[in-house]
């Protein structure tokens, strides 16, 4: 009796074991991230492939913007390999926005998209292959809503992706924007933000593709600021990684700083993969979005019915607010991590 009920016992304990790392696996990210490196979204990558026990990176997919397409390929692979994680895969992705001619953000970012410290050609290359066919072939073989998408550039990719196959959509379990912009005003523009205003055309693709969508806009990244205490707590990391970004950080957030007479400077991509890790950490409500895409002032502007004026469908979760603190232990706690 008691070496039966002993037995029952070791057979519940296995079961829970067993049930503890199928939710565990159920609960993990799994994430495509299409970036435009960039300084921050060179934070955010490492941001991510930091967190393997959360998310898994299935690819890095490549989009002109920030700089041109080869120069932000080149970027998505050094943080690939600063991160240890030549396991990632990366896809270039296309060199021009659909209709507008391209413009770059070099002012901002130096002209190798990566300020503050000297670059190389990575060891490992490209994967073969184009990003948009990579997202139409994974996209439509994944299980039903199962893949996330990260936006840290122009939509581009995935509009390119869905004009040419619209069922993709099937595999897609949500897609954050790192974009817009509505109660502080643009960064390219008075109204709008760069990566709207970078391919507009291509937001309104994925808008009305009907896919799950958040958007972490300037509304709330502008809040999320970098100070000396801050990147203080990264240039004490006993690695290279939180020197590393620090040198990074502090070359590309003085435009911002002075621009905006602000304190700090915000890491706009990176609070998109920190949304992800702990949304706990960001508030915002279920919007109705507009794009303009009209030649004129309000080009690339991101119009959010914040009060619901025109009494239309909400089709994005808009985020307003982070705690800035919260966010730089995070990304203290996971650069840790890295070499």
């Amino acid at each position: 009796m008691q070496r039966s009920l002993l037995t029952l016992l070791r057979g519940f304990s296995l079961m829970a074991l067993l049930t503890s790392a199928a939710a565990t696996a159920a609960d993990k990210i799994d994430l495509i991230i299409d970036t435009d490196p960039g300084a921050d979204d060179v934070v955010a990558l490492l941001l991510a492939l930091a967190s393997p026990e959360e998310i898994n990176v299935r690819a890095l997919t490549t989009v002109a913007g920030n700089v041109r397409l080869d120069k932000t390929s080149r970027n998505a692979r050094l943080a690939r390999e600063w991160a240890g994680r030549e396991d990632v895969p990366v896809y270039a992705g296309a060199p021009k926005p659909l209709v507008r001619e391209p413009i770059y953000a070099a002012n901002v970012h130096g002209e190798e998209g990566v300020p503050g410290i000297a670059v190389h050609e990575p060891s490992k290359g490209l994967a073969q292959g184009n990003a948009v066919q990579y997202l139409i072939d994974t996209l439509s073989n994944a299980e039903p809503h199962s893949i996330t998408l990260a936006m840290l550039g122009p939509q581009t990719n995935l509009a390119l992706a869905l004009i040419q196959a619209p069922g993709i959509t099937q595999g897609i379990k949500e897609v954050i924007v790192m974009g817009g912009a509505h109660f502080n005003g643009g960064n390219i523009t008075p109204v709008a933000e760069f990566n709207l205003f970078a391919d507009p055309h291509a937001a309104q693709v994925v808008l009305a593709s009907g896919v799950k969508l958040t958007y972490v806009p300037l509304d709330v990244t502008h809040k999320v600021l970098t100070s000396p205490a801050r990147l203080q707590q990264l240039a004490a990391l006993q690695n290279k990684a939180g020197p590393r970004v620090v040198d990074i950080l502090q070359a590309y957030v003085k435009a911002d700083m002075e621009h905006y007479g602000l304190p700090g400077g915000p890491v706009h991509d990176a609070s998109v993969i920190a949304y992800l890790l702990a949304p706990e950490l960001f508030s915002g409500r279920k919007v109705n979005l507009t794009i303009d895409s009209r030649e004129g002032p309000s080009f690339g502007q991101t119009v959010a019915d914040w009060y619901g004026t025109l009494e239309q469908p909400a089709n994005v979760f808009w985020v307003n607010e982070g705690n800035a603190q919260g966010f730089f232990d995070l990304l203290t706690q996971r650069l840790q991590r890295l070499p």
